[in-house]
């Protein structure tokens, strides 16, 4: 393929060598640059900046060796091919030590193998440089994370602020589906985090996590989570895996970074992703409880599911279930901490008696609030959250 716009440069005191290489390099689609010495290749590279240098690893002035060394010192990461006639061991040991890209020896009968080296070359720096500003992306997130923890322990109103603002908009419509969310916390900072987004112009994501404890640290954990998150959806698109985007590669992954991590903290949680074409729900439990609940033509169930929570044990593995959604119907679901403010005489009873609750509500988030008093309640033993989504809800 032609690529003129890839620029390569050959430093060869040999004219006949010189010409053979560019004659060859040319038709094979690349700008090519020529030097007869290390010096006046030195001064092409910085003022034409190649893609790539072919130079003889004993051109007068300044030797290959002595070129690279220099490259080095500058901080240049443009690949550099070094060719000899000497076939020497050494040699071709100090070049790769130094960074050279390739060591080839000389004549090359086979103009073909240059070709070869040259194109890897090309593409491994390509990748490098991808990663690197990848690499640069993630610190950039990373130091805004740092950011936010550091906020999180300097001033907790300025962590409950920047908590708020993490969470999205509520009401928030996406087509005939809404998603509104109410986060109640038990101290000032919530352990309980929700999120929901577009996957792509088919697919709408979203969660409920329940964090360990209380508090800044488990607030430290929620902003964990929108991180990680993002990076996953961020990697996904990159690299073009966003159509195999599951709920339990997500819970998978977030398994992996909380114990990576080693912060004591694990999560229970609930994810899921909507495909607005076949109207099918796929979600997946990370040891949460209580279940989600159906409501529809007035009667509410709990969904079936089950799992490990997130960021306890190394070989957790997460199943993804399938729903197809009614055309009229609300999905609720709660943090375990609505358990602790309902009435009943144990946890069992007040989890089968959700529901009813939520049939006598409507299967809104306003009704819920109302039903379950949430909306004046000042005080709760653990965090609360609550995360509905509806759609065509009388």
């Amino acid at each position: 393929m032609l690529n003129p716009s890839i620029t390569l440069l050959i430093i060869d005191d040999d004219p006949v060598v010189r010409a053979r290489l560019a004659s060859y390099l040319e038709a094979a689609g690349f700008a090519v640059l020529e030097a007869d010495n290390g010096v006046q290749g030195m001064q092409l590279i910085q003022e034409a900046t190649p893609d790539l240098i072919i130079c003889d690893l004993y051109v007068p002035q300044l030797t290959g060796l002595e070129l690279l060394a220099q490259l080095n010192e500058q901080g240049s990461e443009t690949p550099v091919i070094l060719l000899s006639a000497s076939g020497s061991m050494s040699d071709a040991v100090e070049s790769l030590r130094l960074g050279a890209a390739d060591y080839l020896t000389k004549p090359l009968d086979d103009l073909a193998v240059l070709e070869h080296s040259v194109r890897r070359a090309l593409q491994e720096a390509s990748l490098l440089l991808e990663n690197r500003l990848y690499r640069e992306t993630l610190e950039a997130t990373n130091r805004e994370l740092q950011t936010s923890l550091s906020l999180l322990e300097e001033d907790q109103n300025a962590g409950r602020q920047m908590q708020l603002s993490m969470l999205p908009q509520t009401p928030w419509q996406a087509d005939d589906y809404q998603f509104a969310h109410q986060v109640i916390p038990s101290l000032y900072l919530s352990g309980d985090f929700v999120d929901y987004f577009r996957l792509d112009q088919q697919r709408i994501a979203f969660y409920l996590a329940d964090v360990s404890g209380h508090g800044a640290s488990s607030a430290f954990v929620t902003v964990l989570l929108k991180f990680m998150t993002t990076r996953l959806l961020y990697e996904s698109r990159r690299d073009g895996q966003l159509p195999q985007f599951k709920p339990s590669a997500v819970l998978g992954h977030i398994n992996r970074g909380l114990l990576n991590c080693k912060l004591g903290k694990h999560v229970t949680m609930i994810g899921g992703i909507i495909d607005q074409q076949t109207n099918q729900l796929t979600y997946c439990i990370g040891g949460h409880l209580p279940l989600p609940v159906l409501y529809s033509e007035g009667k509410a169930r709990f969904l079936e599911g089950k799992g490990l929570p997130v960021g306890l044990f190394e070989e957790a593995a997460h199943e993804d279930y399938v729903l197809d959604l009614p055309d009229s119907f609300s999905l609720t679901m709660l943090s375990d901490g609505i358990l602790e403010v309902l009435p009943g005489a144990s946890l069992k009873d007040k989890e089968a008696s959700l529901p009813g609750l939520i049939s006598a509500a409507g299967g809104s988030l306003e009704g819920m609030l109302e039903t379950l008093g949430l909306a004046a309640i000042d005080e709760t033993p653990d965090d609360i959250a609550v995360l509905v989504l509806s759609r065509n809800l009388a």
